[in-house]
């Protein structure tokens, strides 16, 4: 059994706490000392908050007067998948609800150097049909499905959660999020598919905000139930099934006023930001998940992902910060699902549209002398190409000399036409002799007439079309030029006993 999970790591089998060396390794001292700030005891009761957009992942504790108090938080080095709910085996989704972890999902040795089991798929899940197995909270900075934490930083977590077991709690609350559940995010991800989704576990949220206790969450009829309680007249407490039509209850009147006054001014805030037009959050575009931002800046070509980048600063800013943990040598950080980027449509170069106007307004942009007759060089020109007589209007910004010529009757021109078009206008500079227009007898497809140009012509840009980057990246340099992900070699990751043995 111990080599089966050694071999598991984020697919392991629940075991308990043990007498391990990693499991059992103390509270740091900076953490006692927040708790003693905080007026929190050792072994009182934590909760875990996990938010993918932001690649955070807060530790509450239990201060004397009885309510939750935020004690740390974790910049998460790893999340997987997308911004939305685990559905299926395999998706490669992170997990987001509501979780219950006891002392049988924490694993004291796991391969990656330390675990707990968020306790996925819930009756919820389970209701709806979704499926997934042992998805996991744990170090070495690398996730395909779980929420990934440097070794330190699991270490840390792990240690929470044991003394606060050992203190008499029989198992703490996981809440995992797509993001802080603001009226600014709501806002932003408002046409987001799993927004029914999330307005459903923000009840949730919203219970905690007002109280600061871990919300009482209970399933029925495919839905959560958050901190219901008997009806006064019952004699028993309700029997949830989440399949099940939900049976009798009541939330406490205080609890329903307070959750009442916040979501009345979180609805009135997001109403607000929706009608000043809010930009709505672009969907997934492939990328597999997120990292926070201050591991991103440690690893060359690194990207935040789905995660927030670096607001206000750069990433070869925050290079300088100390990174909390060891960041392994084989981390591999957000990049483009390559499957889903090659099934989309290909971006097409932009078209040049010609706009027809009056003959007798028609102005054709030149750098000639403003005393050019109109009708010569440039009518010339449409009618060697085949273009008919029509007269053509391009609009061009100064220095240079651009026109796009095309049929009245058509308003885009294909990319290849308008390239030779292009090619043959920009060339056309003052001091052109036109007597040689005059000695051409049979026309020419596409016709190219130059001049030697009075001043080198600067090359043409505009029109030049760049694909997308197959993945948006935090830049950490002004002027560097951005590499797709996955240029540098992925290095293997070493063995257990040789990651730690110098540890040891």
């Amino acid at each position: 059994m111990t080599a089966s999970v050694l071999l598991a790591g984020c697919d392991t089998d629940q075991v308990s706490l043990a007498t391990n060396a990693k499991a059992n390794q103390p509270v740091p001292p900076k953490l006692l000392a927040a708790m003693v700030e905080k007026d929190m005891d050792l072994q009182s009761p934590i909760l875990v908050r996990l938010f993918k957009q932001e690649a955070e992942l807060e530790v509450w504790k239990q201060a004397r007067n009885g309510q939750f108090a935020l004690l740390k938080t974790y910049p998460i080095c790893r999340w997987s998948g997308d911004l939305g709910p685990k559905v299926r085996e395999g998706d490669r989704q992170a997990p987001e609800g509501f979780y219950s972890i006891n002392p049988s999902q924490m694993n004291p040795q796991s391969a990656y150097y330390l675990s707990f089991n968020t306790g996925y798929p819930n009756a919820f899940d389970k209701a709806l049909g979704r499926t997934g197995s042992q998805l996991m909270v744990h170090g070495d900075c690398s996730s395909r499905g779980c929420y990934a934490m440097t070794d330190e930083q699991i270490a840390e977590i792990y240690s929470l959660g044991r003394e606060s077991f050992f203190g008499g709690q029989k198992a703490f609350q996981l809440q995992a999020y797509p993001f802080k559940m603001t009226p600014v995010n709501m806002a932003k991800h408002r046409n987001n598919p799993n927004m029914p989704f999330w307005k459903m576990i923000k009840e949730g949220y919203d219970h905690f905000e007002v109280t600061r206790q871990e919300p009482k969450v209970d399933f029925c009829e495919k839905k959560y139930v958050f901190d219901a309680a008997k009806p006064a007249d019952a004699k028993r407490d309700p029997v949830f099934d989440a399949s099940a039509k939900c049976p009798a209850y009541v939330i406490p009147e205080d609890v329903v006023a307070a959750v009442r006054g916040k979501q009345a001014k979180d609805e009135a805030e997001y109403a607000k930001l929706v009608a000043k037009g809010t930009p709505v959050a672009r969907m997934n575009t492939g990328i597999d998940g997120g990292m926070n931002k201050i591991f991103a800046a440690k690893i060359p070509e690194g990207s935040t992902g789905l995660s927030e980048g670096a607001e206000g600063t750069t990433l070869q800013m925050l290079a300088m910060a100390k990174a909390p943990g060891t960041i392994p040598g084989h981390v591999n950080p957000p990049k483009p699902n390559l499957d889903s980027v090659a099934s989309a449509p290909a971006p097409q170069e932009e078209p040049v549209v010609a706009v027809s106007a009056p003959a007798t307004s028609a102005r054709v942009a030149t750098a000639a002398p403003t005393t050019e007759k109109s009708g010569g060089f440039f009518s010339n020109l449409g009618r060697k190409m085949g273009m008919g007589s029509s007269d053509t209007t391009a609009t061009t910004p100064p220095p240079q000399a651009t026109a796009s010529v095309a049929p009245a009757t058509t308003t885009t021109t294909p990319p290849t036409a308008a390239s030779r078009l292009k090619a043959a206008v920009t060339r056309f500079v003052p001091g052109h002799d036109k007597s040689k227009d005059a000695t051409k007898d049979a026309p020419k497809p596409a016709a190219t007439v130059a001049a030697k140009p009075a001043e080198p012509a600067k090359p043409d840009t505009r029109l030049a079309a760049t694909r997308p980057a197959l993945k948006p990246s935090v830049s950490d340099g002004a002027g560097e030029a951005t590499q797709i992900m996955g240029a540098a070699p992925v290095i293997s990751s070493n063995s257990f006993d040789s990651r730690f043995g110098a540890v040891k």
